[in-house]
């Protein structure tokens, strides 16, 4: 079974706007025999924006990934370590860290942002 890991902003324009994000990407989210995860380090990115007023996040979001079958990926001790053996091609902690997920994980991270293509991750850029 193919897994995928969504980036914060993927996420969030598959919550309120799927139709900003291609086919390919609608599909593998889409599809049933897909495991679609988010970080915990995006829950955490969007709460962090949501305090400060520079985002509106559903305030049921469990609910709301279990519905879109979105599985919450926890941060353990592994993936912090794995953060260290990523070259310093970005400097946003919560992207490291869902970099270094999905690689440990060997899953296939959704993102729009180019930096990641620097990388040695599975991508489904968007």
């Amino acid at each position: 079974m193919t897994g995928y890991l969504l980036d914060t902003h993927v996420l969030l324009w598959w919550l309120r706007e799927p139709e900003r994000l291609p086919v390919p990407a609608r599909d593998a989210i889409s599809n049933a025999d897909h495991r679609i995860f988010v970080s915990a380090a995006a829950v955490w990115e969007m709460a962090i924006k949501k305090s400060i007023g520079r985002l509106d996040v559903p305030s049921n979001l469990p609910e709301v990934l279990a519905e879109d079958r979105i599985e919450v990926l926890d941060i353990d001790i592994h993936h912090a370590r794995a953060v260290a053996d990523l070259p310093m091609h970005h400097q946003d902690p919560f992207d490291r860290m869902q970099i270094a997920q999905a690689r440990h994980e060997g899953l296939i991270f959704v993102s729009h942002d180019r930096q990641v293509q620097q990388y040695d991750v599975p991508l489904l850029r968007v």
